[in-house]
C-alpha cells in the first residue's frame, strides 16, 4: 500500500534529511501559528484558482475574503511580509524575486518578491490541516468496498490476460486508492475504539446512546468480510495465474509519472501488489492482513460487550468511580481531626511522605555556592539511605574465597601465551624481521622489543646512534643503515629511517 510504502522510504533516511523536513513544520512552534496557519490557508485558497506564485496583495486580499466568512482570521496587513520570509526560512514556500510586478519606478525600486507553495511544503501544510480536520464521529470500517476490491480484481485479471495496459494501470491504481483508504479507516476506527474502551467514565451516557450502531456496524463489517475473504483470496490467485510479471511491466508502461525511470515504476508497483496480496492471501505460518482485521474486530466487539455488562452493573448497583470518590470525599471530611484525615487520604491514594537525600560532590570547588539544587550537577546516592532511609554501613567482612580451578585455568593460559611469544622470538631470530610478512605473535615480540630498544637509545650529538631491547630468549639491536628498513605485517608496513633491525637468539650468548 501506499502508507506502507511511504513509511519503508522514510526509514530509509539519514538524520540530516529528517531534520531538513521537520523544519517544514517550524510555524506550528511559534507563538502565533495560528496566524501561519491562515496565512498558508489563504495561499492555498489562491493556489486553487491555478495562481501559484503569488505577492503580499494577494496573499492579504486572500485573507479579506476568508475573513468575511470566518471570524478566526486575524489582521495581518502589516507584518504579512515578515511571516511570509518566515515561512520561507522554513522552506514550506519559494521566494522568488519578479521585477515586472512593479508598476512604478518606486516599487521597482523596492524588493519585489513573489511565493509560491514547495512540494513538500505543501504536503506539511495538507498533513497539518488533516489532522485539524478530524473528527472522531466520522470513523468507520468501509464494509461495502469488498464488492468493488472484488470487482477490480476480476477485471485486473482480464485485463491482463487481454493484454490491455491502460486497464491494467487503472484498475491497479484504484485498487491501491481503495485499499488505502481501508486500512486508514480501519486504523483510526479501532484507535477511536480503544480511546473510547479505556475512557468510558468520561462520558458513558454517550457510550450508551451508541452502543447499538456500534455493535451493528462492527457485526456487519464482520458478516461482510467473513463473505467476501474467501472470494477476494480466489481472484488474487487468479491475478497471479495471468501473470503478475507481465501485470507489473503493463502497469509501469502505462504509468505517466515522468520523474521515475521504468525499473523505478515496476518495482513501486510490485511493493503494492505485494502489500494487496498479503491483505488477502494467506502464507504458511501467517495469516492475511484480513483475517487479522477480522480478528481485531472480533476482541473489539468482546471489549464493547464487556464494557456494556460494567456500566449496566454499575448503573444498577449504584456504584461506580464518581460515587467511590465522593464517599470517600465523606469520610475524609467526617475525619475528628486534621490529623486523621491526612492519614486516611494517604491511605487511600497510596501516598508516602518524601525522603530527602544529598550529600557531598567529590569536587565541591567546583560548584558555585550560588548555584540552585536544580541546576547543580547530581551526585551518586547508595540504594540503602534511597530504599530505606537509613545511612549505609559497612557491612561484615566478606569471607576470601580462592578458586583453585580458576587459578589454575589462568596460569595454564599464561603458560600458554608465553610459550607462544617465545616460539615468535626464535623465529625472528632465525628468520630475521625483514624480506618478509610478519604474523600477529612475531608482530607483538617485535614491537616490544623496538620499545625496549627506544627507551634505552644512546644520543651522542644530537644523533641516535645505537640501541638494544631484548628479553629472555632474544636481543634486538638498531643497527645504523643510511637507506633506511621497512617491515611488513599483516596490519601495514613498519618504515625504520636510518636504521635496520638485528635480532638474535641469547642462547648460548653471553653479553659483555
Amino acid at each position: 500500500m501506499t502508507d506502507s510504502t511511504d513509511s519503508r522510504r522514510a526509514l530509509d533516511l539519514d538524520a540530516l534529511a529528517v531534520g531538513d523536513r521537520f523544519q517544514l513544520f517550524n510555524f506550528t512552534r511559534r507563538d502565533d501559528h495560528v496566524a501561519y496557519l491562515w496565512v498558508l490557508r489563504a495561499m492555498d485558497r489562491l493556489r486553487a484558482v491555478h495562481r501559484v506564485q503569488v505577492d503580499s496583495e494577494d496573499v492579504a486580499a486572500a485573507l479579506r475574503e476568508l475573513a468575511a466568512a470566518h471570524d478566526e482570521v486575524p489582521q495581518l496587513d502589516a507584518a504579512l511580509r515578515n511571516r511570509l520570509d518566515a515561512l520561507a526560512d522554513d522552506k514550506i514556500i519559494h521566494r522568488l524575486e519578479d521585477a515586472s510586478r512593479a508598476g512604478t519606478l518606486a516599487r521597482y525600486r523596492n524588493r519585489q518578491s513573489v511565493y509560491q507553495f514547495s512540494e513538500l511544503g505543501y504536503r506539511a501544510f495538507t498533513a497539518v490541516e488533516d489532522v485539524l480536520a478530524v473528527r472522531v464521529r466520522d470513523v468507520n470500517l468501509s464494509r461495502l468496498v469488498f464488492s468493488d476490491i472484488l470487482d477490480d480484481l476480476r477485471s485486473l485479471a482480464t485485463a491482463n490476460r487481454g493484454g490491455d495496459e491502460d486497464q491494467v494501470y487503472r484498475r491497479l491504481s484504484r485498487l491501491d486508492q481503495v485499499m488505502e483508504d481501508m486500512v486508514r479507516r480501519s486504523a483510526r476506527f479501532h484507535v477511536t475504539l480503544g480511546e473510547i474502551v479505556t475512557s468510558t467514565e468520561a462520558s458513558p451516557e454517550l457510550f450508551l446512546r451508541y452502543k447499538n450502531a456500534l455493535l451493528t456496524h462492527m457485526s456487519d463489517f464482520m458478516a461482510e468480510l467473513d463473505r467476501y475473504l474467501p472470494r477476494l483470496d480466489r481472484a488474487v490467485r487468479e491475478v497471479e495465474a495471468s501473470g503478475v510479471n507481465t501485470m507489473l511491466i503493463r502497469a509501469a508502461d502505462a504509468d505517466d509519472r515522468p520523474f521515475l525511470s521504468g525499473i523505478e515504476r515496476i518495482d513501486d508497483w510490485k511493493r503494492r501488489w505485494e502489500a494487496l496480496r498479503v491483505w488477502f492471501t494467506a502464507t504458511p505460518g501467517s495469516a492475511s492482513g484480513a483475517a487479522d482485521l477480522r480478528r481485531a474486530t472480533r476482541s473489539a466487539v468482546s471489549g464493547v460487550i464487556a464494557l456494556l455488562r460494567q456500566l449496566t452493573e454499575a448503573q444498577r448497583g449504584g456504584v461506580n468511580r464518581a460515587s467511590e470518590l465522593r464517599h470517600l470525599a465523606e469520610w475524609i471530611y467526617n475525619t475528628p481531626d486534621e490529623d486523621a484525615a491526612y492519614a486516611l487520604t494517604t491511605a487511600a491514594f497510596n501516598l508516602s511522605s518524601a525522603r530527602h537525600l544529598g550529600g557531598a560532590h567529590d569536587d565541591a570547588e567546583q560548584i558555585s555556592p550560588r548555584a540552585t539544587w536544580w541546576n547543580a550537577p547530581g551526585i551518586e546516592v547508595a540504594l540503602t539511605p534511597f530504599r530505606t532511609g537509613r545511612q549505609a554501613g559497612p557491612g561484615l567482612p566478606q569471607p576470601v574465597r580462592t578458586d583453585t580451578g580458576v587459578r589454575a585455568d589462568l596460569r595454564r593460559r599464561q603458560l600458554e601465551a608465553r610459550a607462544a611469544e617465545r616460539e615468535a622470538a626464535q623465529d625472528l631470530a632465525g628468520n630475521g624481521a625483514h624480506d618478509r610478512i610478519l604474523n600477529e605473535a612475531e608482530t607483538r615480540v617485535l614491537l616490544a622489543l623496538l620499545t625496549r630498544a627506544l627507551e634505552a637509545r644512546s644520543v651522542v650529538a644530537g644523533r641516535l646512534t645505537s640501541g638494544s631491547g631484548s628479553d629472555d630468549t632474544v636481543v634486538m639491536r638498531l643497527v645504523p643503515e643510511p637507506k633506511g628498513s621497512s617491515v611488513r605485517t599483516r596490519h601495514g608496513m613498519l618504515h625504520l629511517p636510518g636504521f635496520a633491525l638485528e635480532i638474535v637468539s641469547r642462547v648460548g650468548r653471553t653479553d659483555g
